[in-house]
């Protein structure tokens, strides 16, 4: 899903909001997430996940055209690590799209 999209399921929710005003709403969310976690907040949506910002340390890599070793400096990266609840509900429609990886796991976990 696309933000575009995102925005059209939101107003396709909510009739009674213009699709420019979901559009202001949904970008001034995701304005805000970006302002919390320049700052190092931590974001947390139940049962959705969380956001935080990992120090990467300065390390050395390779240039892989070349295999010159090149020096990469120490970054701040967002990291985002997934709910349990969404993990579950993930995991619960998979076996609904196909019933062969489903029928070959529960096989192995009796064996």
């Amino acid at each position: 899903m696309t933000k575009s999209g995102l925005i059209e399921e939101v107003a396709k929710r909510t009739p009674h909001i213009s699709k420019k005003d979901t559009e202001v709403v949904v970008n001034t969310i995701f304005d805000s997430m970006i302002d919390s976690l320049k700052v190092g907040d931590r974001i947390e949506i139940r049962g959705f996940g969380s956001f935080q910002v990992k120090m990467r340390e300065a390390r050395e890599g390779r240039n892989p055209k070349t295999g010159e070793p090149v020096h990469i400096s120490a970054k701040r990266t967002p990291f985002f690590k997934v709910g349990k609840e969404l993990k579950e509900m993930v995991d619960r429609s998979r076996g609904d799209r196909s019933s062969s990886t489903t029928s070959d796991s529960e096989g192995t976990a009796s064996a």
